[in-house]
């Protein structure tokens, strides 16, 4: 008894089945996030690095650019849960990079940030002065 082989591969004589995104009836592609405005830096904020979601090595980076492009003086600003990123950034800084560097000064505060529907929420916020 002979046996044939059936093609394991798909033909184009055979239908289309949809992706389980195609199969919902409301899929439409993602519109892009709305940017934010940029800021213009205030003065003296040149030498500040703003610590948010991007990888703790990228902000290690900025740190040590910083620092040998001039100043003597770094300050690493971070709010709520960026904070322990900060605190990463300056041990890294200080153990690979920079070994006698040192946080000169730190400032904890909480501050007051305007959400979207009007109300106000309270961030904890963290400022470490790092000097050469």
């Amino acid at each position: 008894m002979e046996h044939s082989e059936q093609p394991t591969h798909k033909t184009h004589d055979e239908p289309h089945h949809a992706s389980h995104y195609e199969q919902r009836e409301h899929y439409a592609p993602r519109e892009p996030r709305e940017q934010r405005p940029h800021k213009p830096r205030a003065p003296g904020d040149e030498n500040t690095i703003f610590i948010g979601k991007k990888e703790v090595m990228a902000y290690v980076l900025a740190v040590v650019t910083q620092f040998t492009s001039s100043p003597n003086e770094v300050k690493i600003k971070a709010r709520g849960k960026a904070i322990s990123r900060a605190v990463d950034v300056t041990q890294i800084v200080k153990n690979r990079f920079i070994p006698t560097m040192r946080i000169s000064d730190f400032k904890a505060e909480t501050e007051e940030v305007p959400n979207e529907d009007g109300t106000t929420s309270r961030v904890s916020s963290l400022t470490l002065t790092l000097t050469k």
